[in-house]
């Protein structure tokens, strides 16, 4: 790498991110192991950080990372450019997400957080602070079905619109608004029955 330019591939980088994914997914597809290499470093911060909504472990956060690219590298023939390469990989990571979850629930394992018997006795946070409320709120998305709580993580955390999540995750937009109106109500029901709706504003 010389000012900007892989002198080995012949191709400028110094270009805006989207077009540097561009050049990469070619050269990728033709078989350049480091142009696939680029991707993974340019993105990797991105990915985690989305997948960290689904795991607070970080030897199955690498695992699910690592899973993600797989999962890219031998789905690149199939990207069309219609979109950010950034945003479709975070679709891919939405769903690996999914799965995971999915998967966790079949096998009955305990991921919820440690805390959580705080909210067997709401009276001990009487004054919750920043933090303790985030582990609060994450256990009580814990509670919810994988469906209704990844609706939620991605409309709450990641701000996504209904439509959004449709695309994202190959659903039906009108199913995704009803899914979200009851996981709501769901979780608004979960943290009256602990004392917390008052404590947990965003939920009013």
């Amino acid at each position: 790498m010389l000012g900007g330019i892989d002198l080995a591939a012949g191709r400028e980088y110094n270009r805006p991110v989207e077009e540097q994914d561009r050049l990469d997914i070619q050269a990728s597809c033709d078989g350049d192991q480091e142009a696939f290499r680029r991707l993974v470093e340019r993105h990797q911060q991105q990915v985690a950080g989305l997948l960290w909504r689904f795991t607070r472990d970080r030897n199955t956060l690498e695992e699910l990372a690592q899973e993600v690219f797989v999962q890219a590298y031998f789905s690149l023939p199939s990207f069309r450019h219609e979109g950010s390469f950034a945003g479709w990989l975070s679709r891919i990571a939405t769903r690996v997400g999914y799965r995971f979850w999915k998967k966790q629930a079949r096998s009955n394992v305990e991921y919820a957080i440690q805390e959580a018997d705080l909210i067997e006795q709401p009276e001990a946070i009487e004054d919750i602070d920043p933090a303790a409320a985030g582990k609060v709120v994450h256990w009580l998305l814990d509670q919810l079905r994988e469906a209704d709580r990844l609706v939620l993580t991605l409309m709450y955390f990641e701000g996504q619109s209904t439509e959004q999540i449709a695309q994202r995750m190959g659903w039906n937009r009108a199913m995704v608004k009803m899914r979200a109106y009851r996981a709501r109500k769901k979780l608004r029901d979960l943290a009256e029955r602990q004392g917390l709706r008052e404590k947990l504003g965003w939920m009013r």
